[in-house]
């Protein structure tokens, strides 16, 4: 008995030995990109659930938050004597060669930050991903990091961020995005004394030896981004992407300009290393990107501040802020309001884009009512309309209308076009049994409206038969009809709302 008892326990030991090799060699099976555009060109760029999400959230939040001035640019700004960000800040903090940016940190408390509400709020909003700028061109980590010494968690709040909100986002299952900006950190001019001083496009902080950006002290250079080479700071660059991955696996990572100062070969490893624990979580994983900085065989392309004139048929996004122009908190700054932020939006789904909409909180953590008061009017519409939006696809055309779209700041049409009730956008259902019509605006009821037509033909009609037209979020139905020579839609009495109104086309 004794030996069977023990052949027994053998047995369960060698099969629990084997069950774990078995495990890590799947895990090794999966690991399966390399570092090469052939191989990440296997990864799906843009996964359905990333075109069904629609609506993402995240925030700039940092050190530059305390002064509250002029923008997210302050920590470079302030080191260029004579400016008005140099002029502001040494009439309040005193010199630079007194105060410093890193004397920012110690006063960045977050001490109101609940990262629950915080993620309560980006729910309401009707966000399906969110998240931190992780880092921006400061130096300044907003995780608990051991690769940058200097971070939220040693330093400022004490907290890590990142951790605390991934987690309440993740129990209300909204997935994550992390953004990255700090490529142009590496200090690229300290050669270059015809840059010395200035703003030098590819470096965010000035550099002047008599500056203190110019430091040599070891812990105060990264934060400048002063390394002895140019590689060691790209090294750097890449760990520190490497351990939010490995730490928090984040849904969506994002890249602001300047990502192509990085060599090619650290964001193939970059890309390889993302994509590979992804797969190690079962994640299907996206990497967001400007310009020409990565190929959209295996990216999304972000149009910052702005949207496509016409349909694309790979799916896109655009980063707007609730701020009129600022990302940043900045005291007295004017927020957009909801109508005109909706109704971008819209123009923007019909697009076949994605939308990442940015908040500013104060340095202390607390996201102001005013803009607070904006994303529940956003939050409330979706609430409403959301089976419009989330989920669906693009008509074969996006609509029409009379609004003038001016060209976006970088790339593109303005996210601040004033559409108004006689600009129309389309949307369809994956299963091609509803089809969306949006008015842009509160459309006058009792109006007889006439569909546009193009080329001789009803493109903005689907083609199979309609069997029922309503408003959207209400019983309202509503009177149509298709003659041979056009489309006719009835704008009933009820149901209608003032900053976007859908009618629901049903379809056989």
């Amino acid at each position: 008995m004794k030996f069977k008892i023990i052949y027994v326990i053998i047995l369960q030991v060698l099969l629990s030995i084997s069950c774990k090799q078995q495990k890590t060699l799947n895990i090794v099976k999966q690991e399966q990109y390399e570092p090469n555009f052939e191989s990440l060109a296997k990864h799906n760029a843009a996964p359905e659930w990333f075109q069904d999400a629609k609506l993402g959230m995240y925030f700039h939040w940092g050190p530059y938050s305390v002064p509250a001035f002029g923008s997210a640019w302050y920590p470079n700004f302030m080191y260029i004597k004579g400016n008005r960000f140099n002029k502001f800040h040494e009439a309040n903090f005193g010199p630079i060669e007194e105060f410093g940016y890193e004397d920012f940190i110690p006063m960045f408390t977050a001490q109101y930050f609940d990262a629950e509400d915080w993620a309560d709020l980006f729910q309401q909003t009707g966000a399906k991903f969110a998240g931190p700028v992780a880092q921006h061109h400061d130096g300044f980590a907003m995780w608990d990091s051991d690769v940058n010494p200097w971070n939220v968690a040693d330093m400022g709040p004490k907290r890590d961020i990142t951790g605390e909100l991934f987690k309440s986002l993740k129990k209300r299952n909204i997935k994550t995005i992390a953004t990255f900006h700090h490529a142009r950190n590496g200090q690229r001019n300290a050669n270059n004394p015809e840059h010395w001083g200035k703003n030098g496009y590819n470096s965010h902080y000035p550099y002047h030896p008599d500056l203190p950006t110019s430091t040599t002290d070891q812990k105060l250079r990264k934060l400048f981004g002063n390394w002895e080479t140019i590689d060691a700071f790209n090294q750097y660059w890449l760990d520190q992407v490497n351990e939010v991955v490995d730490k928090y696996n984040p849904d969506i990572i994002w890249y602001d300009s300047w990502l192509n100062m990085i060599p090619e070969d650290i964001r193939n490893q970059m890309s390889a290393h993302y994509f590979n624990n992804g797969v190690k979580n079962n994640q299907e994983v996206v990497i967001c990107r400007k310009q020409d900085d990565l190929p959209l065989d295996y990216s999304i392309v972000d149009i910052e501040q702005g949207g496509r004139r016409d349909i694309h048929p790979q799916p896109w996004m655009t980063d707007i802020t609730l701020g009129e122009s600022r990302w940043m908190y900045v005291e007295g700054h004017k927020y957009k309001d909801a109508a005109l932020v909706v109704r971008n939006m819209i123009d923007v789904w019909s697009k076949n884009g994605i939308v990442l909409l940015n908040v500013s909180p104060r340095a202390d953590g607390v996201i102001n009512e005013e803009q607070r008061a904006i994303l529940k009017d956003i939050g409330a519409w979706l609430n409403s309309h959301g089976e419009a939006v989330y989920g669906t696809r693009p008509h074969t055309i996006f609509g029409y209308g009379t609004a003038s779209a001016g060209d976006g700041s970088h790339g593109g049409q303005s996210s601040k076009v004033e559409y108004s009730a006689d600009d129309i956008r389309f949307t369809v259902a994956k299963d091609k049994k509803s089809m969306y019509v949006f008015f842009l605006g509160k459309p006058e009821a009792g109006k007889k409206v006439e569909m546009r037509t193009i080329g001789g033909y009803h493109r903005n009609i689907p083609p199979s038969p309609i069997k029922r037209v309503s408003v959207l979020g209400t019983n309202v139905e509503v009177e149509w009809q298709l003659t041979t020579e056009s489309f006719y839609l009835t704008i009933p009495e009820k149901g209608l709302n003032n900053i976007a109104t859908v009618f629901k086309f049903e379809l056989e």
